[in-house]
C-alpha cells in the first residue's frame, strides 16, 4: 500500500475544491512506543473508532494515540507526542497506515487537517487541509473519505486524488459508511433532506435516495459488503434495515419507546445480528431476517463477480432476502391485532440485551463466538457473550480499564 503512495502527491487547487493536499506533508515526531503509564492520569480521552474487522480499536487521546487488540485484549502500541493530541485516529484494517485529525489544543495540527500516517516508516505520507473541521474520516483499501459538516470528499488511496465532492444536510455527527469487501465500493450518508440517506455504489455508478425517517438521521450502519444499511432516527426508538441496492425497507426493530440518543450500531460480519448502544445504557442486540442474494449454496458459484453484481443481476425478487432464522426477536403478545391496535404492539423488540453505565458513549461490535465487545468513552473495555438461541441477558466475560484518566467525557 505505501509504494503506491507517491513522495510528492500532486497539488489540488483550492479554487475548485475547498480542500487542498500539502505537497510537502510537515514533519511530525512521534516516539516508538512507551512502557508503563507515566503521565496518564492527565491524559483525556477524545475519541475511539473500531478497525474495519472489529479485532482492533483505536483511542484518540490529548497526547497521542493508542492501539488495542480485541482478542486477547492488550495493548498493541502507543505514539505520545507533544504539544496536543488528537481528535480522531482511523486505522485501516491492521495495517501501519493511519489516518490522524488534530484535537484543539493541538499546536501543530488543527482539527482541519488530516494526516495519513505510516507508522512503519514514521512519517507523514500523505496530508490534506480543509477551511472547516473535519468531523469524521473512514478508510478502504482503495478510498480515503473525509467528512466535514456539509461536504464529504473522496479520494483515490492510490495516488490521492480527488474523486468526489457530495454536499449533505448539515452533519456535525460526522456520519458516514464505507464498505469494506474487495469487490464492492459503497457509501452511505446524510441526504440533502431530513431523515434522507444517500447511497453510493462506485463500482456500479450507482445513486440511491432513501427516506429512512420522519426525523433526522442519528447513526447508520452497513454490512462490510455496503448491501445492507441500518438507520436510526435522533428519535432513537426505531432501526431500519435497508437494501443499499434498491433502497427498500427489509425489517425494522424497536430500540424502545423513549427518545433515545443512538451511540453506535453494528452489524454482525455473518449478517445474523445487529447491536445498537444509546445514552439509556442498554445494549440492544437484534436478530436479523436478512440475507444477502448469492450467498446461499444454492447460488454459489466460481464466478468473480462481487455481491454487489450478484444481487443487481439476480432474477429474485427483494422478498428473497428476508429469512427464516433460528432466533427471533420477541413481539408484543398482541402482536397478532396489527393493523387494529397501534404500530407499538406490533414492533419486533430486542432479542439479548446488556446494561452499561447510562449517557455514557459506548461503540459495540461483535467478537467471536457469540460474544460482543464495548469500548466506552470511559476507557474501558467489555466482552460480554449472548445466547443465540435464547437470548436474553448477556453474560460478561471481561472488563478492562484501557487508560488511566481523571477526565471522563461522555
Amino acid at each position: 500500500m505505501t509504494s503506491t503512495l507517491p513522495s510528492s502527491p500532486p497539488f489540488l487547487s483550492s479554487s475548485s475544491s475547498s480542500a487542498a493536499l500539502v505537497t510537502s506533508p510537515s514533519p511530525l515526531s512521534l516516539p516508538h512506543p512507551t512502557d508503563g503509564d507515566d503521565g496518564a492520569a492527565a491524559t483525556q480521552l477524545l475519541s475511539v473508532s473500531w478497525n474495519q474487522d472489529y479485532g482492533c480499536f483505536a483511542a484518540a487521546t490529548t497526547s497521542g494515540f493508542r492501539v488495542y487488540s480485541c482478542e486477547p485484549f492488550s495493548e498493541t502500541f502507543r505514539r505520545d507526542i507533544r504539544g496536543g493530541g488528537f481528535r480522531i485516529v482511523e486505522m485501516l484494517f491492521r495495517s501501519n497506515i493511519l489516518a490522524l485529525v488534530g484535537s484543539e489544543s493541538n499546536s501543530q495540527y488543527p482539527p482541519s487537517r488530516v494526516l495519513i500516517w505510516d507508522d512503519h516508516q514514521s512519517r507523514c505520507i500523505g496530508e490534506f487541509s480543509f477551511r472547516s473541521q473535519v468531523r469524521a474520516v473512514r478508510l478502504s483499501r482503495d478510498r480515503i473519505v473525509v467528512v466535514l459538516e456539509h461536504k464529504v470528499y473522496v479520494y483515490d488511496f492510490a495516488d490521492l486524488k480527488l474523486l468526489h465532492q457530495i454536499e449533505t444536510l448539515a452533519n456535525p455527527r460526522g456520519l458516514c459508511c464505507l464498505s469494506h469487501h474487495p469487490n464492492t465500493s459503497v457509501l452511505a450518508l446524510p441526504g440533502l433532506y431530513r431523515g434522507q440517506v444517500r447511497i453510493e455504489h462506485f463500482g456500479l455508478n450507482l445513486v440511491k435516495l432513501v427516506n429512512a425517517h420522519d426525523n433526522h438521521i442519528a447513526c447508520l450502519a452497513i454490512t462490510m459488503d455496503g448491501l445492507l444499511l441500518a438507520t436510526a432516527s435522533t428519535k432513537g426508538t426505531l432501526i431500519r434495515i435497508f437494501s443499499t441496492m434498491d433502497g427498500t425497507r427489509l425489517q425494522e426493530v424497536r430500540r424502545g419507546v423513549d427518545r433515545a440518543e443512538i451511540y453506535g450500531m453494528t452489524l454482525s460480519q455473518d449478517v445474523q445480528w445487529l447491536a445498537v448502544s444509546s445514552d439509556k445504557g442498554t445494549v440492544h442486540i437484534f436478530s436479523l431476517r436478512v440475507r444477502v442474494a448469492g450467498e446461499d449454496s444454492s447460488t454459489n458459484s466460481n464466478s468473480p463477480q462481487s455481491p454487489a453484481l450478484l444481487h443487481q443481476n439476480s432474477s429474485t425478487s427483494v422478498t428473497s432476502l428476508i429469512s427464516s432464522s433460528t432466533s427471533s426477536n420477541p413481539s408484543s403478545s398482541l402482536s397478532f391485532m396489527r393493523g387494529v391496535l397501534p404500530k407499538y404492539f406490533s414492533s419486533e423488540w430486542s432479542f439479548a440485551q446488556f446494561r452499561l453505565p447510562e449517557e455514557t458513549h459506548f461503540i459495540a461490535a461483535f467478537g467471536s463466538q457469540n460474544t460482543v465487545i464495548f469500548a466506552g468513552m470511559d476507557a474501558s473495555f467489555y466482552r460480554c457473550q449472548f445466547d443465540p438461541v435464547h437470548g436474553g441477558e448477556m453474560l460478561q466475560q471481561e472488563y478492562v480499564r484501557f487508560l488511566k484518566t481523571d477526565i471522563r467525557p461522555k
